[in-house]
């Protein structure tokens, strides 16, 4: 499993005469009800291995090694922490992913897209000071970093994905210019997703501002009067005159509006606002779509840390005391799998006392949804596997 899309699978069926059209389904379908190999280490070391050492072991054996690297760019999705989060993973683990790709011959980057919300990462200038002063930077990681949908978070490529909710997902072009997409998740709560793992780091992060908002907003965006100071940025990036400036104030006419989102990324004052009233169980759909626009036809390599479990996103500028233990680090080539196992194990583990979780009732028997009532992560599973992006089943190898 190295991320061939079917697209890739069908084509070579129609070039094979020895294979009829039924089998070649058949066997396809077997192929994806396989349980997905998911490699697990737990954080306990030895005075012979340290834990970059111990990470490195993890994903050698996980078969990182499968993937052909000679001379391909490799995007390592990563998250760097919005500033004054400290639950985000340490820029040393990301060196041993850059270290281990240029051993198999890749130039690795780091990368995010810019966020929809107003903080520290909403253009790609602040976005570097975060992650520069979180640590990772090219003297600690061995790499550069790159925003993937530029200055203003409107550098993107229209992928089609014939989903359900989206039908061209708007990707930063620097994660879908690279050959090879490495996710490195930090596995915590969400707010509104129940977790963030593989799924939400590919699939939301990967997003541009656009996209976010696509994935967050049923509705179309809006103009904060007070904060807007009529500068008509926002019009003249409009392409389809939706926007007029009266009083030197901007209004957009919903009618002609298609959410595209481009006058949120280049609004200086944040006046433009998304809706944000999709639904948790729709928002979980629409990351599932993106996550398949992000991998489809590439080779793609999954690692998640659960470690510093903490209830919320590490978008959110402080961060909680975790919920549980820490628990170890996964890999695999499925992310679905590898989000599930981390679950799963996350589940598996008692409340830390005086956490978020400590202090909700416990009526789902389910850390997530006990954390934050009203979500459900296993609808991005289960959509998931109904888009072909892994399977749910998996087998879980410790080393």
């Amino acid at each position: 499993m190295t991320g061939s899309s079917d697209i890739d699978c069908r084509s070579s069926f129609f070039g094979s005469s020895c294979r009829t059209r039924e089998l070649f389904l058949r066997e396809r379908k077997k192929e994806r009800m396989k349980p997905s190999k998911v490699y697990f280490t737990s954080m306990k070391t030895t005075f012979e291995e340290n834990l970059p050492q111990k990470l490195e072991r993890l994903i050698r054996t996980a078969g990182i090694g499968e993937i052909d690297f000679k001379h391909k760019f490799a995007a390592v999705k990563i998250h760097f922490g919005e500033p004054g989060n400290l639950a985000f993973l340490r820029p040393n683990y990301a060196a041993v992913v850059v270290d281990v790709v240029g051993q198999l011959g890749g130039k690795a980057f780091l990368t995010d897209c810019n966020t929809l919300y107003v903080g520290g990462r909403k253009n790609a200038l602040d976005h570097l000071d975060a992650a520069y002063k979180n640590g990772f930077s090219p003297f600690s990681t061995g790499c550069h970093v790159i925003i993937a949908d530029g200055l203003k978070g409107t550098d993107e490529i229209a992928v089609p994905v014939e989903g359900e909710y989206v039908r061209e997902a708007k990707i930063g072009r620097a994660v879908m210019d690279a050959d090879v997409v490495i996710s490195l998740n930090h596995f915590k709560g969400h707010e509104a997703t129940g977790f963030g793992g593989a799924l939400k780091n590919l699939g939301m992060g990967c997003g541009s501002r656009a996209g976010k908002m696509e994935m967050h907003s049923d509705g179309k965006p809006c103009v904060e009067s007070e904060l807007c100071i009529g500068c008509g940025r926002c019009r003249r990036v409009c392409a389809h005159d939706a926007i007029t400036i009266a009083d030197r104030k901007a209004s957009i006419d919903h009618d002609k509006c298609v959410g595209c989102g481009r006058c949120v990324g280049v609004c200086p004052t944040d006046a433009v606002e998304p809706a944000f009233d999709t639904s948790n169980d729709s928002l979980n759909c629409k990351i599932a779509e993106y996550t398949k626009a992000v991998l489809q036809g590439r080779p793609h390599f999954h690692i998640s840390l659960v470690v510093d479990v903490s209830p919320n996103c590490d978008c959110h500028a402080e961060n909680d005391i975790p919920i549980v233990p820490n628990v170890g680090m996964f890999a695999s080539f499925d992310p679905v799998a590898l989000d599930v196992a981390c679950a799963d194990a996350v589940n598996r583990q008692p409340v830390v006392c005086g956490s978020q979780l400590d202090e909700m009732p416990h009526v789902h028997h389910d850390h997530f949804s006990d954390s934050a009532p009203g979500t459900n992560w296993r609808v991005a599973i289960e959509h998931a596997v109904k888009m072909g992006v892994g399977s749910d089943s998996y087998e879980l190898i410790t080393i």
